[in-house]
């Protein structure tokens, strides 16, 4: 064992190797020099007082900049020259000739407007400006303008994201309650226009729907099935059409390949129609064999719900065939049934075709009934219920409407509830007015809506413009008052009157559902971005000094070199 430490004396001084050539004499050899060893003692003497004063680390790095600066200006002082440099500089700008400044300003006008240019047609296109895209996503994380805060508790993150969630209406894409047939409606559109009518995004949104709505885990036990299964994942429709002849060889009673050639084969409503019955006549079959077996398995059960989700998809199709060929009485009656039949089924939103329906036949009343069922607070509001409600109530006022005469008397009970339902209406979606009032260029609708945004006020505009021409003052009531909304809702996006926020998220979604030819709407209306405005001034600028220098060429020589002259 370590027998005891000796006792700590003193601790020993440690003399820089300078000192101890000082004390022993230089190198050793010779006898010191007596200047030298005074001046290393004073040296010593500073860097004791030095170490014994500790200064901050920020004072370190305070002389240390000091330091280095004046190092820089010590020694690149004479290479630089930065007097005869900017005298050099001042001397080859009053050389220069009128062509020069004339060539500059050109030039600078061409590139500020090529700019300018794409910064409008980027913010036109996608709602963004180029310039402080590439700034935010690129630029300001290199120069840390972008913060890693630190995650709040799981729980805490966890309820609030919950309350957000709840607060802030969803932006959800919806199928469309009145789409057209592809083959006689879109295909022959295109066949005319030579123009797309529906978008990828909205073609692969109705696969995923047809995916859900027409298969079931048992489609393995029936060959027919399976080949369908295969057919609706196709994106070639003659690969689809195909598959579903295939599908008949197999099977003739195969009623989902009956409504695939009915959707897409099909040129006229009247072949749809005539593949619709026959996917009923299968479906109903299908559909009875289903309920006697539903309670033996879980499977049997998701074969019962796949089945009773043809046969209503195939019963309101055919409802709509009959709407399209004049039969609109038998096509309300149908929808009744429907309704009654598969109460619980009213996401699928049938009522919105029988509102149409009944709007055609004049029967207000019977319009005014279904209202009163699903204009509920607490069920989700459409453009086709709240601007329903708003014409019924324009009715009854529009004809011996004039705004000079309401300016002079004031507004009626009726006709306050009328510009009341205009404005919920036009709260509800802002879109829809300009399509009403033929203010914008209809398009066919797609095979999907987003509530609130332009692609629902495409579908319910193409559908029920024809009814509010119909109504004498309609549609002069609704361009007299729609506007007003704005008013009372000055940020829409912050906060709404008598519906949540205008949600942000429309334009993109509706950028996707609706085909590029069409000019989405855009609520509210976005303020142009700085660059934009920027380029436009150096543009306008620049093509203005390069007119001035053009017309009066020795004018801006000398003011050029004045210019530089003060600079």
């Amino acid at each position: 064992p370590a027998g005891p430490a000796p006792p700590r004396g003193p601790p020993l001084s440690r003399r820089p190797p300078a000192a101890a050539m000082a004390e022993g004499g230089g190198s050793g050899r010779g006898p010191p020099c007596p200047g030298a060893a005074a001046a290393l003692r004073r040296w010593e003497q500073l860097r004791r007082r030095v170490a014994e004063a500790a200064p901050a680390p920020w004072a370190r790095g305070l002389l240390a900049v000091a330091a280095g600066l004046g190092l820089f200006y010590v020694v690149l002082r004479v290479p630089l020259r930065l007097r005869d440099s900017l005298a050099a500089v001042t001397v080859f700008l009053s050389t220069l000739t009128p062509k020069f400044y004339f060539a500059l300003t050109v030039t600078s006008s061409f590139i500020s407007g090529l700019i300018f240019v794409f910064e409008w047609w980027h913010f036109r296109k996608y709602g963004t400006s180029f310039i402080e895209q590439v700034s935010v996503s690129h630029l300001r994380p290199l120069i840390g303008g972008v913060e890693n805060s630190p995650p709040a508790p799981a729980a805490f993150s966890a309820g609030e994201n919950e309350t957000s969630r709840q607060n802030m209406p969803e932006c959800k894409v919806w199928r469309n309650p009145l789409n057209l047939f592809r083959g006689a409606e879109y295909s022959r559109y295109m066949w005319v226009t030579g123009k797309e009518p529906l978008t990828y995004y909205d073609m692969n949104l109705s696969a995923q729907d047809h995916q859900n709505f027409f298969t079931c885990d048992t489609d393995a036990l029936r060959p027919s099935d399976t080949v369908m299964q295969k057919a609706w994942r196709e994106r070639n429709p003659q690969a689809r059409i195909k598959a579903a002849h295939q599908a008949l060889e197999l099977n003739n009673d195969c009623a989902t390949a009956y409504v695939l050639l009915a959707e897409e084969e099909a040129t006229t409503i009247v072949d749809a129609e005539r593949y619709f019955k026959q996917a009923l006549k299968a479906g109903e079959m299908i559909y009875r064999k289903s309920q006697n077996c539903h309670s033996q398995s879980p499977q049997h059960e998701a074969q019962l719900r796949r089945d009773t989700n043809v046969l209503v998809y195939v019963k309101r199709r055919l409802a709509m065939c009959a709407r399209k060929l004049g039969r609109i009485r038998e096509a309300v009656k149908m929808m009744r049934d429907l309704m009654k039949e598969f109460p619980l089924l009213s996401m699928l939103n049938i009522h919105e075709n029988l509102l149409e329906a009944l709007l055609e036949l004049q029967a207000y009343a019977d319009v005014q009934a279904v209202l009163a069922k699903y204009d509920d607070i607490s069920l989700p509001k459409s453009a086709a219920i709240c601007y329903t409600a708003a014409l019924l109530k324009a009715r009854a006022v529009s004809e011996r409407f004039s705004p000079e005469t309401a300016s002079k008397r004031g507004l009626s009970t009726a006709e306050i509830n009328a510009v009341e339902a205009i404005h919920r209406a036009v709260e509800f979606n802002p879109h829809v007015p300009k399509y009403l009032l033929e203010m914008k260029s209809l398009v066919l609708p797609p095979e999907h809506i987003l509530k609130r945004g332009d692609s629902e006020a495409v579908a319910y505009a193409f559908f029920h413009l024809q009814h509010w021409k119909r109504i004498e003052g309609a549609l002069n009531l609704l361009h007299c008052t729609w506007e007003g909304t704005f008013r009372m809702i000055p940020y829409p996006l912050e906060k709404g009157h008598l519906f949540y926020p205008y949600p942000s998220c429309t334009e993109t979604a509706d950028r996707e559902l609706l085909p590029t030819f069409h000019e989405v709407s855009v609520y509210p209306q976005k303020e142009l971005p700085f660059f934009i405005h920027f380029t436009a001034g150096l543009c306008s600028f620049s093509a203005m000094l390069a007119l001035l220098t053009h017309q009066f060429p020795e004018l801006m020589v000398i003011f050029a070199k004045a210019v530089s002259i003060v600079s």
